[in-house]
Formats: C-alpha cells, structure tokens, sequence
C-alpha cells in the first residue's frame, strides 16, 4: 500500500445518500404500552463511496464486515460517447491482433458493440482483474470467438504499453475503446513500439449535478472520501469547491488516481500499490485508522 500525507452483476444500490451500516432508529415503549418509533440520526459515515449507482455494492458490503459506516453518494455517471455507434461498423470491416480494454465500463460498452458487430473472433488484453471478470461469462460461452489473451504485470496502462505482445508481422494493429477523457499514454506508448492504434472514444463520464444539501453535509464530514477514477475525483474537488479547509482523506482505488490526487493539491492519499477491491479496502481501513488515531490522540 502506498501512502502520501504531508501531515457478475452487482445488485442495486440504495438511494444516493443512503447510510449502510449501522442501524439508525429503534422502538421504545411508549404510554400505555404502546410502542413508538423513535428515529434518531443516522451516525456520521466513516467513508463516502462514490462509484457510479449500481456499482457500491461489493465495497460497501466489503466495509461492513469492518463495521465501517457507508454513504453512497455517485459522484459520476456513464454516457455514450462521439464513437459509439461506430464500434459495430469498425469490428465488423477490420481486423486487429489485439482489442484493449481498460475498465469494466469499457468492456460493458465494448462487448455491446461486439455483439451487434456478430460477435466476430477477437483477442482482448485488459487491465485489471475487475475489467477482466466482466468478460468471464461471454469467454466461457464462446470461448472461440472472444479470447481474453494478455493482461499486464501491473494493472496500469503504461504497464500494458509496453508489455503488450506484437507477432512477427511488420504491423500489429490495435482497436483501443476508452472513455473520451482517458489519457493517450497507452495509444502513445504503443505506436511509439511499431503498434498500429485505432482510438475510438465509446464512452464518457459527466458529474453528477443533484446532490442534495443535506447529503452533501454528510460527506463533508467523513473522514475518508472513496474515489475510483480521476474523473470522480475531480467531480468531488468541485463539489466541495465552495468549501474552506477540506482536508479530509482521499482512498483511491489505484496508483493513477493517487497520483491524480496528488497532482491535484491533495495532502491525506492512500492507494494500494495493485489496484483492486481489496487493495482499496486496505487503504480505506488504514485512513480511517489513521483519523481515529489523530482524533484521540491528547491534545498538547
């Protein structure tokens, strides 16, 4: 786990703003023996996990076992991107040696596309363990069609720039689906080794504009802030834009939103050194730890 201070299908999630964790209210007695409910104010979350609705669910769940208090609030939002519709045209009328994908979301959008292209046979190399379960299902169904081949070292872009395997053919050409607004590190650093790199931008992410004031409050005053990308992470920095001193922690999922983080101005930033849900666990748990400490630690 790496530190810097200067100090498949998920099932749905609640709400945006809803606490998971620890119960909220209870039932006393009242006259009579009658009974009534009494509903006292949800606890203070410990962290606010931001991923987009619908995809919190094995974190919070993970938090939980740790007795770590949750509040959903998506910070972002997937929606079509320029390239969408082109995605069926270019697989059907080309072929590449290799097809990358680098996250869930793009795996989503691009086996969408793969399927109304007719499934046609093709070679994926992926980042990341999550982005490569996405795949599982398809893989084992037709195996002969959609082969999930390389996977880097490290789960990083760069990582697959320059491990990718290229044949002995003078050009070995790549399709690379992505968000609009990731980098172009690994389209860069593979032409910059002979590959042959078709970018098309199938996807991109928007911030979420309705948050409640009262939610908002709320995740101002957790202590951690869970962010997977550095889209959401930006989407935070301007939501609390109008806010004096944040100087809360940020867990990132992943060495490039850490190091986003970082460039950004953030002092308190925890990420794992191999992106995954247990790494981002880790770092969670430690910064809430780290808060505890600071918090009953006597005052000088």
């Amino acid at each position: 786990m790496a530190f810097s201070s200067s100090l498949a299908l998920p099932s749905p999630s609640p709400p945006s703003g809803t606490f998971r964790g620890r119960p909220a209210g209870r039932i006393r007695t009242g006259a009579a023996g009658r009974f009534q409910a009494c509903f006292l104010p949800p606890p203070p979350p410990d962290v606010v996990v931001t991923r987009e609705r619908g995809k919190n669910a094995k974190l919070i769940a993970a938090l939980e076992k740790h007795n770590i208090q949750s509040l959903e609030l998506p910070l972002i939002e997937h929606v079509d991107g320029p390239d969408t519709d082109r995605l069926p045209d270019v697989l059907r009328n080309d072929k590449f040696d290799w097809i990358i994908i680098t996250s869930p979301e793009a795996a989503a959008v691009f086996l969408k596309g793969w399927k109304a292209a007719g499934s046609p046979k093709v070679r994926v190399a992926v980042v990341g363990a999550g982005t490569a379960r996405v795949f599982d299902e398809v893989s084992q169904l037709d195996h002969q069609s959609l082969e999930v081949a390389f996977s880097p070292s490290k789960a990083m872009g760069k990582s697959l720039a320059s491990e990718l395997p290229r044949g002995s053919e003078s050009t070995c050409k790549v399709l690379y689906p992505a968000s609009a607004k990731a980098s172009h590190e690994i389209q860069e650093g593979l032409s910059d080794r002979g590959f042959y790199v078709t970018r098309l931008n199938t996807y991109t992410t928007v911030p979420v504009e309705d948050v409640k004031p009262l939610t908002l409050k709320l995740a101002i005053s957790a202590p951690v802030v869970a962010v997977a990308s550095p889209s959401a992470l930006k989407a935070w920095l301007k939501l609390i834009s109008k806010v004096n001193n944040w100087d809360n922690s940020i867990a990132c999922i992943g060495e490039t939103t850490g190091s986003a983080a970082k460039k950004l101005g953030l002092k308190s930033v925890y990420y794992p050194t191999t992106p995954g849900l247990e790494g981002w666990v880790e770092s969670i748990l430690e910064a809430v730890r780290v808060h505890r400490q600071l918090k009953e630690a006597p005052k000088r």
